[in-house]
């Protein structure tokens, strides 16, 4: 059985020529020129023709990957990608502007400011689920931020790392933007060479690997990592509205996804009623039946085809919905969305992300045994909830994005960041969140120093020079010190308790 960078003909770089890569880009990074506007535009906006004038080719290799349909692929992928680009090309003078900030009396003539600038040179470590919006995606805010860039394409999409290696040349400016291709090798030749930010996307493993190499230099990392994001329905949800919803989210990529609702949380009530619903969506989006579907995606190899089948034969769930494809699917790599219910927290579902079309329901008492359910485990990337108490539920848990009434939405918003906490990653990037991520936040204070006004706050700064004079002191404290002008707390400790169940506003949860 043959890769699937054989399969695409996909050529690696050697590892022999990677630190070279590296000198060359931090070379061209010394010469300024990428932190010229006008030059960061222009390249955002070949970036965007790159996806635009390709649109077909980019369908093309995301099928032969994934096993995509083509309007998933506009939808979740080109779409996406090229309003990145056009947004940054369009607020780059906003982003990039010096950001004023008041330091007080004492301060006045000292003009304190911060300058967002490159940080240097940017690796940037690609995933094979979605080959563009997680990879090109990342590159928009590197670029818009004005840093050197190196990509790595997963190699498991070799189709999309093949496109992408070739027309990045003939798009963008190949002394500050570099593709490398490989697998392991080449990715820890990559985690070798020192860079100014690497930007990680994949797992939770790989990803400590990637903050230790990258800990040699002090190298500051961004890790999307995934997790599995819990979503809570209860009876007070219009329960046809979040089937719909929650199994589009999960169908979507055949849960190849790292926000993809990974698990549901309600009560034995709402179970019955949410898989009777569930069921009726399914016969609404495949009414010939899953089998042979050519809207669904395909498991992206033979081995996570095999991983995903062998969670189901694990599960001591009751499948509802689906059920284990045949041996005769490993081939075509079709794997259709199931439904378990009645799963215990315990059951071996429920040990890591699923990252496939698999959808366990986990039955609770009520609201606050699901909180607790979900405080029990990692953070995840996402929280989704539908239900009138949803504020609630936020308040009392930990996610990198919460998601009210609908699943995966909230990455399409390009003005909120996207990224995780904890397990789930660090950093975040999408719009300005992008830009901020790869820019380093420069203080600038401009003392004058010469000429009249430098004479002014010479004379108004003197008193700070040995020999020390108590009575300056306190002219310092009356320009530049501040003292409490609020009253002492009671009872420092002293917090509002809300009792279980109880629905919250934000405004009720704070003193």
């Amino acid at each position: 059985m043959s890769s699937p960078a054989e399969a695409a003909g996909l050529k690696y770089n050697t590892v022999e020529e990677i630190p070279s890569i590296n000198a060359s880009l931090r070379q061209a990074f010394l010469t300024g020129k990428t932190r010229d506007l006008e030059y960061r535009k222009n390249q955002l906006k070949q970036l965007a023709f790159l996806i635009t004038d390709n649109e077909n080719a980019f369908c093309d290799a995301l099928a032969k990957d994934l096993g995509r349909s083509k309007f998933e692929s506009m939808f979740a992928e080109m779409m996406l990608t090229v309003n990145e680009a056009v947004d940054a090309v369009e607020s780059l003078n906003k982003w990039a502007k010096k950001e004023s900030v008041h330091g007080g009396l004492a301060w006045g003539f000292h003009n304190p400011h911060v300058r967002r600038e490159p940080k240097g040179t940017v690796l940037i470590l690609g995933a094979w689920n979605y080959p563009l919006t997680v990879q090109l995606g990342p590159v928009v805010g590197a670029m818009a931020a004005g840093n050197c860039i190196c990509l790595k394409p997963s190699e498991l999409s070799a189709h999309c790392a093949k496109l992408i290696s070739e027309l990045a040349p003939k798009y963008l400016d190949p002394e500050t933007f570099r593709v490398v291709n490989g697998a392991i090798p080449e990715s820890t030749a990559l985690l070798d060479c020192r860079w100014e930010h690497i930007f990680y996307t994949g797992n939770g493993i790989v990803g400590r690997i990637v903050a230790e190499k990258a800990a040699k230099w002090l190298c500051p990392t961004s890790l999307e990592l995934g997790g599995k994001s819990p979503t809570w329905v209860d009876e007070t949800a219009d329960l046809t509205i979040a089937a719909r919803r929650i199994l589009w989210g999960k169908q979507l990529n055949v849960g190849q996804t790292c926000i993809a609702p990974d698990y549901i949380l309600c009560t034995s009530k709402v179970q019955g009623e949410l898989v009777k619903k569930l069921k009726q969506v399914a016969d609404e989006f495949w009414p010939s039946g899953q089998e042979g579907n050519k809207d669904q995606s395909k498991i992206v190899t033979e081995n996570h085809w095999k991983r995903v089948r062998g969670m189901l034969e694990g599960t001591a769930g009751k499948i509802a919905l689906g059920g284990p494809p045949d041996e005769k699917s490993q081939s075509s790599k079709a794997f259709p969305v199931t439904i378990i219910t009645d799963v215990k927290g315990d059951d071996s579902i429920m040990t890591g992300e699923i990252f496939g079309p698999i959808l366990p329901i986990v039955t609770v008492k009520d609201v606050d045994e699901g909180i607790e359910f979900i405080n029990a485990r990692d953070q995840p990337l996402v929280l989704y909830v539908f239900s009138d108490h949803a504020n609630y539920i936020f308040d009392r848990t930990r996610s990198g994005a919460a998601v009210s009434g609908d699943t995966l939405l909230h990455n399409a918003v390009g003005t909120l960041p996207f990224g995780g906490t904890g397990p789930s990653g660090y950093g975040s990037y999408h719009g300005k969140w992008g830009f901020d991520e790869f820019s380093h936040k420069r203080a600038v204070l401009e003392a004058p120093a010469k000429g009249v006004l430098g004479a002014i706050v010479e004379w108004l700064m003197k008193g700070r020079y040995p020999p020390y004079n108590l009575k300056e002191l306190a002219t310092f404290k009356l320009l530049a010190g501040k003292s409490p002008k609020f009253s002492r707390p009671t009872n420092p400790t002293a917090s509002r308790t809300v009792g279980k169940g109880q629905k919250v506003s934000n405004a009720t949860c704070l003193e």
